[in-house]
């Protein structure tokens, strides 16, 4: 793969200097790119589609300085973590960030998912609930609940699912990094609120996002992910990942989403509250879209410190 200025993307490309330390651990059998920062409990932060760990380069510092040890991670097949042809399955991604807790040292951590990285955030809590002190989801209905919606609102959320089908075509990784990965920018205009996607810092971003999309492999990863979620509808250990989800959380969890979420509606995410014994909330973001740490990061940074504290 190569970028618009014909070059083949090196993984080097996400290793942006700041206030923080980028680091390779090893967990799950894979080797991940983690970038931390400060001390303290810790707060491990997970993104979604079509991002990379950047998404949380304002969280980061900042969570860092109100006494936490954060630490943002590619997940399996993006940025600069391995990229194995397999693993993109509910089980081994929560697997994953299980290991990853353990080899960082801690016993337990306050996960902060967005969009994919919130499923997955859902799953380890649901999985390996005594890893997970509380969960924060921006943008991630529970698994359940996107199952129920793309099955049942066929106007609503299967409709809002479209663009997700057409990554089931064969090789459609290739139309992803056509043009420099023109489409990854496409996607984010898309799926992001009017007021973000129209602000100063929306090209720069999608510029960081299409680079990485860009790194060998990468976009057939990203596209695994989303062929797993789909195909396993249908077949067995998908019906053994639902019965599995269906045990009720333990786990403290807010849930943040936005009002404009095209991607994962409102009304899809709004019911996931009651897969959750422990304390819950829920709160709607007006003027926000599917990406609610880069659309309201001073909002969405005061109620992660709020529930991480509290």
């Amino acid at each position: 793969m190569t970028d618009q200025r014909g070059g083949a993307v090196d993984e080097s490309c996400v290793l942006t200097e700041g206030p923080w330390t980028h680091r390779f651990v090893g967990a799950n059998g894979t080797r991940f790119h983690v970038v931390e920062a400060g001390t303290g409990p810790m707060v491990l932060f997970l993104h979604g589609f079509p991002e990379h760990w950047w998404a949380w380069h304002q969280m980061l510092p900042a969570v860092a300085d109100a006494g936490f040890r954060a630490v943002a991670v590619d997940l399996r097949g993006y940025g600069a973590s391995d990229k194995p042809p397999r693993g993109y399955d509910g089980y081994t991604l929560a697997a994953d960030i299980a290991g990853l807790i353990r080899a960082l040292g801690e016993r337990s951590t306050t996960i902060v998912g967005s969009g994919v990285g919130g499923m997955v955030g859902w799953t380890v809590a649901s999985f390996h609930p005594a890893l997970v002190r509380r969960l924060v989801v921006l943008g991630a209905p529970h698994p359940l609940r996107l199952r129920a919606g793309i099955f049942a609102d066929p106007r609503g959320q299967f409709a809002a699912s479209t663009p997700a089908l057409k990554f089931q075509l064969p090789r459609y990784e290739h139309v992803l990094t056509r043009d420099g990965a023109a489409a990854v920018t496409e996607i984010l205009r898309r799926w992001g609120g009017p007021r973000w996607v129209a602000g100063p810092d929306f090209e720069a971003y999608a510029e960081r996002c299409r680079e990485a999309m860009c790194i060998p492999q990468a976009a057939f990863c990203a596209m695994e992910g989303y062929r797993w979620a789909f195909r396993s509808l249908l077949r067995l250990h998908g019906y053994r990942f639902v019965r599995l989800m269906q045990k009720p959380l333990a786990t403290p969890t807010l849930q943040l989403h936005g009002a404009l979420d095209t991607a994962s509606l409102p009304r899809t995410a709004l019911g996931s509250g009651r897969y959750v014994v422990a304390p819950y909330e829920w709160r709607l973001l007006d003027g926000v879209g599917h990406f609610p740490h880069l659309e309201a990061p001073e909002l969405v940074l005061g109620e992660i410190l709020r529930w991480a504290k509290s």
